[in-house]
């Protein structure tokens, strides 16, 4: 049970998984679909959390973020410590981790002790999610199973994001806030008892020696990065996130030129010279890239302007959130007939297509295009998010996959950032120069401009005589910023289309 997993000589065929390691997948998948909850079950329970703790503007939002930004920080560090001391060890550390942090934060009594326990929580999914990817690299050896076995996970991960507002809701309806952090600990318990049972261990037999500096340095690169791009969406480019940010992109740099001089990297770049690994990470963060871009001001859209309530909003994006998990597990039949590049290509071409479809929405309708587009862009990110992380790990040897795991990982919280970033800003940006603040009052015409939320409230300060024409401004303001967006998003991912299928790699 506690043999490593072993690379097949070459020129033997690999052997087939069995049924105990079919079990071991649905342990592993389970824990995945319980992280993905967790990372958007949160956002419901902000207002019950700001009743009970009080926290300020800046706890609140380190309530929210720190998690993200811990996991980003540390995923490369931790998926390479998976192939040093096991990936199964790692991955039972990191569930007891978050079943223990998760108690925390359920009970916190202070904001303080909320936001300590969602750093741990950071740490602890930090170890999870390279270990279950590693393991899933290390025990599916046939390249076919093991996109059988990869789209099971991505989809698992869809169906979390769908299930997590659901779920919340749920649960803060018939209990107290911190319950959304108890429905953690069956999950974790369960995954502690049977992942010893299920589950072979795997490891490099020769992980020489590990760098600190190497760690520190690549913390010191995401962390940095990360909170430079999500501060720049929120709250626009001032001089200290531009400060933060270049340090994050001297620290990259100085980990980079490291990892080159080492001769036991914890990155090894030498992955990037492969076409497919380097199309694959790059098609990995621009699915999510959409998807995440689209979640953002989607929601803004069904709610500010077309007046749809939160679940009427939760209902509509369902069928996006279903189409990723359905793209996530036909991915395995695609790559049989076709190469796995060709395949990357048609989803994103699938995923702009999609986004091409939110030129039909408008102010006064197009909740019909909406769920259009984004059955679109969920459908193409779900393959492209499974034959992508399927290329990361696959292109890595064995010994090594949980580090081409983390990459694969860091790739999917890049794109998460970027997209809310990159799209989320371009929209306000249309929006605030589309605004007319000439009928508002002096004090509200500076924060009328602040968000969709901001200037919709600031209607009610205006006789009905200009409350209308101001609130059409609104509507068509942030429309168009979304028709803008969505512009430039067509084209990028239809160029990364391109660059897919053009990428010349033997046929899989």
């Amino acid at each position: 049970m506690n043999t490593p997993v072993t690379t097949p000589e070459p020129g033997v065929a690999p052997p087939r998984a069995t049924a105990r390691d079919w079990a071991g997948l649905a342990v592993l998948a389970l824990a995945l679909l319980l992280l993905a909850i967790d990372a958007t079950v949160l956002d419901l329970a902000v207002p019950a959390i700001s009743a009970d703790l009080a926290p300020s503007t800046p706890q609140l939002l380190w309530i929210i973020d720190v998690y993200s930004f811990v996991l980003a920080g540390l995923l490369v560090v931790m998926g390479n410590l998976g192939d040093r001391i096991g990936r199964r060890k790692l991955l039972l550390i990191g569930a007891a981790g978050f079943g223990i942090a998760s108690a925390l934060a359920a009970w916190a009594g202070s904001p303080e002790m909320l936001i300590a326990a969602r750093v741990l929580q950071g740490v602890a999914g930090a170890t999870l999610m390279p270990a279950t990817l590693g393991l899933i690299r290390s025990i599916f050896q046939d390249p076919r199973q093991r996109t059988v076995a990869i789209g099971v996970w991505s989809a698992m991960a869809g169906g979390g994001a769908a299930a997590g507002p659901l779920v919340g809701g749920w649960l803060l309806e018939h209990f107290w806030w911190g319950s959304v952090f108890l429905v953690n600990l069956p999950v974790m318990a369960g995954l502690l008892v049977l992942a010893p049972l299920l589950i072979p261990e795997s490891r490099d037999p020769h992980p020489g020696r590990f760098d600190a500096f190497s760690a520190v340095l690549a913390m010191l690169a995401l962390v940095p990065v990360v909170y430079a791009i999500k501060e720049t969406a929120a709250h626009g480019l001032d001089l200290g996130v531009l400060v933060i940010g270049l340090v994050g992109v001297g620290a990259g740099m100085a980990f980079t030129r490291r990892q080159r001089r080492l001769a036991d990297p914890m990155l090894d770049l030498r992955l990037f010279a492969l076409p497919r690994f380097r199309v694959a990470v790059l098609t990995n963060m621009l699915a999510v890239f959409a998807l995440a871009g689209v979640l953002f001001f989607g929601s803004q859209y069904l709610q500010l302007v077309l007046g749809r309530s939160p679940l009427d909003a939760g209902l509509l994006m369902v069928p996006g959130l279903v189409a990723s998990v359905v793209g996530s597990l036909t991915a395995a039949l695609l790559v049989r007939r076709w190469r796995a590049v060709v395949v990357l290509g048609g989803a994103l071409v699938v995923t702009a297509l999609g986004a091409a479809a939110f030129f039909a929405v408008d102010a006064s309708s197009g909740a019909g295009a909406f769920v259009l587009g984004f059955t679109g862009i969920g459908l193409g990110a779900g393959v492209a998010m499974t034959v992508s992380a399927d290329l990361v790990v696959g292109s890595a040897p064995a010994e090594r996959a949980g580090a081409a795991a983390a990459i694969s990982e860091t790739a999917y919280e890049v794109g998460l950032a970027l997209g809310v970033a990159v799209l989320g800003s371009t929209v306000m940006a249309v929006f605030r120069r589309g605004l007319d603040l000439s009928a508002l009052p002096g004090e509200l015409s500076a924060t009328a401009s602040d968000s969709l939320s901001s200037a919709v409230d600031a209607v009610d300060a205006l006789p009905p005589s200009a409350a209308g024409e101001f609130l059409s401004s609104v509507h068509e303001s942030f429309v168009s910023g979304i028709h803008l967006t969505v512009l430039g998003m067509v084209a990028v991912l239809l160029f990364a289309a391109i660059t897919a299928v053009r990428t010349k790699t033997p046929r899989e």
